[in-house]
């Protein structure tokens, strides 16, 4: 591999690409660089306070985003077909790990949840990197579901089964609820039976309604969420201090750098709450402006998806644009308390190497397929003597 082509900026050959793959590569880098300046500006105070340092959470960060951009090119020039020849191996080895998470002594315990394995100075949170590789499998999975026999689809559906009751015995809802229905909607859009989808989607949602009636925290989350303000200074303050933010920043926001909920007023705001941030600073301009981007980015993954001829591929961008917008949609949605308060960080823009990994990973996917969905070219072929014919072939742009 051309080694020039892991610095987005110096490759030279993205030209030859198609249309929609080269607007989905900017459409990404304008997102990550977005994402930095939010995060840079989120986590200096506290990073000072802790560490006496403003910049300890940016320059791990922008660590994090090296490591992920060389996937994300090695992605983005590997045959689709030898990524999905890997995914299962990928997803049972991330199985393996999130239940090893729960062995206590292992996984480490941070606000009463387990998904982290300490890899010396790395934290691994198998959850977050699943993600991509769940879309994967599922697109092959549906995507073949007639060509396949009944014991190969049990299976399948019960690793599936077991990586969404692993990551909610941790426990974690939002992203058990994220994977559960970005791999029901997978199945949908392969056209599976809907008395499957039906029959799915009422387990799902007892699984979800047993989870919140026997933990109490999460119980404690769903009330705050309905009335925040009945207990300002106990459950229901991450959300107060952030429907504060969100509507300090006006039309135009407070400036760049100048968000006051940030400074020891709203909780882990470089993660979880950093759209609160964003919208403090930026306003209500910059929001509509965050909100545009994550349209024209579902729009191409749409039109990535539309023009793709196979199922498999087809079925890829669609759960690529699933889990990139709903996962920004939900985390908007949590901050303006439009949802309930979960865990989900904002793609691009949270503090942390797994979320940031598995967003180029997933960003680099769809790219890829749109490389390969390219329309087909007329290429002439010359037969014997001076004969000339032609045939249509698909090809992938180089």
């Amino acid at each position: 591999m051309n080694l020039r082509r892991l610095i987005p900026l110096f490759d030279d050959s993205v030209s030859n690409w198609a249309l929609e793959a080269r607007l989905l590569r900017w459409l990404t880098l304008t997102w990550l660089f977005m994402g930095l300046v939010v995060l840079f500006s989120a986590s200096y105070p506290v990073a000072d306070a802790h560490f006496n340092d403003g910049l300890y959470y940016f320059k791990r960060q922008v660590i994090w985003v090296l490591v992920a951009l060389i996937l994300f090119n090695i992605i983005v020039y590997l045959p689709l077909s030898r990524i999905l020849g890997l995914s299962h191996w990928f997803v049972i080895l991330l199985l393996g790990l999130i239940f090893v998470t729960l062995i206590p002594g292992v996984g480490t315990n941070t606000n009463g949840a387990t998904r982290w394995i300490p890899l010396g100075p790395v934290p691994i949170q198998p959850s977050e990197l699943i993600k991509p590789f769940l879309v994967l499998q599922s697109a092959r999975l549906f995507g073949l579901w007639e060509r396949i026999s009944w014991g190969i689809r049990f299976s399948w559906l019960a690793i599936f089964g077991l990586v969404i009751l692993g990551i909610l015995a941790q426990p974690n809802l939002s992203t058990t609820a994220l994977c559960g229905m970005t791999i029901w909607l997978i199945a949908l859009a392969s056209g599976l039976p809907y008395k499957y989808l039906a029959g799915t989607a009422i387990g799902g949602v007892l699984l979800a309604t047993l989870s919140i009636s026997l933990k109490e925290y999460q119980r404690k989350r769903v009330m705050s969420f309905l009335n925040p303000w009945a207990d300002a200074q106990g459950n229901g303050y991450q959300l107060v201090q952030s429907l504060l933010a969100v509507g300090s920043g006006g039309h135009w926001g407070a400036g760049y750098g100048l968000s006051q909920q940030k400074l020891f007023y709203l909780p882990i705001q470089d993660t979880d709450f950093i759209f609160a941030v964003f919208a403090e600073e930026f306003g209500f301009v910059g929001s509509i402006v965050l909100l545009l981007l994550l349209a024209l980015y579902a729009t191409l993954g749409l039109i990535v998806a539309l023009k793709s001829k196979q199922a498999v591929p087809r079925l890829v961008a669609i759960g690529v644009t699933i889990l990139m917008v709903g996962q920004s949609l939900l985390h908007i949605g949590v901050t303006t308390g439009a949802l309930p308060t979960t865990g989900l960080p904002l793609p691009m823009f949270s503090y942390g190497g797994n979320s940031m990994i598995a967003s180029l990973v997933l960003a680099g996917l769809l790219i890829r397929v749109a490389r390969e969905s390219s329309e087909a070219e007329v290429v002439p072929l010359r037969g014997q003597g001076s004969n000339h014919r032609e045939r249509r072939v698909r090809g992938i742009k180089n």
